[in-house]
């Protein structure tokens, strides 16, 4: 539905990257993220939002800020619009309540996802990621993203949901379907995920085990089981977090690394700067856009807000802004980055600690288990810039093919 406009001045309108929703073959976060700087702190872009209508953009990593912790101001409902896509009233559980009402349904969840218990997985996220590096690390040469990126967080899902390793392509065609540009492709995904794990919810009633799907039945909501409703919205919140954007941030790491030798060797060198390393490649490549309603008429920043607007707090933006990191468009190993790539404030990533030790693990392994590679020359990398950006496809090669394909340049 379009929004009336009339509040918002000329001036004030541009075009933004997280509103293209189409394929880049050239690296946006070198090209048109460090653009995005000379423009307002906030803006207006005319087809933002998930249904193509606009909203307000805010780039500035201090305002950003602000509004992830103003829940009161800035609503999370509804801020994915996949089930208002649909028809259906259910909610992304945490990330899509506000107030009392998340902090009450987080409660549950706050000790599934202790650091301590994340730290506790490191040698099963370890054994899933040399599983998958064995498969190609003899070959020279893998589709990174296909090969790794994707399939890694996905086995992962799958064991602590407690789901069939066989449904692995039903899981990453599923997630590559919500990536889509046509809501009807992301509505008929949904629908899918949707009746297949209300399924194997209803299977779990019948006969509980100790894994995640079996653990929402002690869950409670002002002393009250969760209706299956708030079961969904946490599956399928874990589902587009868990596999989405740990893929994402792997695809985007690696094309880095790739392209940065003396980062590889660094790296290579001293294995204890990968944590580190990690937090600075987040900052840089924060890839995350998400939405917020504005819940009553204001002036942001000197920005008039009307009740109603949508507004797109971009991770993305404001990773290279200028007033909040020196040399932002720098990656600096040494750096120690305050970061907005799991957002701030109540709604920050609940499994950011499992997506800090897959992370870190699969930079460890990697690093270990391959010699340097570099993308195969020639090859086009695709970049898919939208609410998620990420890379697509990233040939990498190594060892003997790479020496070859150094040898058959003119």
């Amino acid at each position: 539905m379009k929004r009336p406009t009339e509040h918002v001045p000329p001036e004030l309108i541009f075009d933004c990257p997280v509103a293209d929703r189409a394929i880049h073959y050239d690296n946006i976060f070198e090209t048109r993220i460090p653009e995005e700087h000379g423009k307002p702190p906030i803006y207006w872009c005319a087809n933002i939002w998930v249904d193509g209508s606009g909203g307000w953009v805010i780039r500035k990593a201090e305002y950003l800020k602000e509004a992830f912790n103003a829940d009161d101001l800035f609503s999370s409902n509804d801020l994915t619009g996949f089930a208002s896509l649909m028809g259906e009233s259910w909610q992304l559980v945490p990330s899509e309540l506000d107030g009392a009402i998340h902090d009450e349904a987080r409660r549950s969840l706050n000790a599934e996802f202790t650091p301590q218990k994340m730290f506790a997985l490191n040698e099963r996220v370890r054994e899933r990621a040399r599983t998958l590096i064995q498969r190609f690390a003899d070959n020279g040469r893998c589709d990174f993203v296909a090969e790794f990126a994707v399939p890694f967080p996905v086995t992962i899902f799958l064991e602590l949901f407690g789901l069939p390793a066989d449904d692995f392509d039903l899981f990453t065609g599923w997630g590559a379907s919500l990536q889509s540009p046509e809501m009807a492709v992301r509505n008929g995904a949904t629908s899918a995920v949707k009746d297949y794990l209300m399924q194997k919810l209803a299977e779990r009633r019948q006969a509980p085990r100790d894994d995640l799907i079996s653990h929402v039945f002690a869950y409670r909501f002002n002393g009250a089981p969760w209706t299956d409703d708030m079961i969904f919205g946490y599956y399928f919140n874990m589902f587009l977090g868990g596999l989405d954007t740990v893929a994402t941030n792997l695809g985007l790491q690696y094309h880095h690394l790739a392209t940065h030798a003396n980062h590889q060797a660094t790296l290579r060198a001293d294995p204890s700067r990968i944590p580190l390393a990690v937090e600075e490649l987040l900052r840089a490549y924060s890839a995350i856009t998400v939405y917020r309603t504005v819940t009553r008429d204001t002036d942001f920043h000197g920005v008039f807000m009307r009740a109603g607007d949508k507004v797109a707090l971009s991770t993305m933006l404001a990773a290279r802004d200028p007033e909040a990191w020196d040399a932002p468009n720098e990656v600096r190993l040494d750096r120690r980055p305050s970061h907005l790539a799991f957002g701030s404030g109540m709604h920050r990533c609940i499994g950011m600690h499992l997506a800090r030790r897959e992370l870190v693990i699969a930079m460890e392994e990697l690093l270990s288990m391959l010699p340097p590679f570099t993308i195969e020359p020639g090859a086009s990398i695709p970049i898919f810039a939208s609410s998620i950006t990420s890379i697509r496809q990233l040939p990498l090669v190594w060892g003997a093919r790479a020496i070859a394909h150094r040898e058959e340049r003119p």
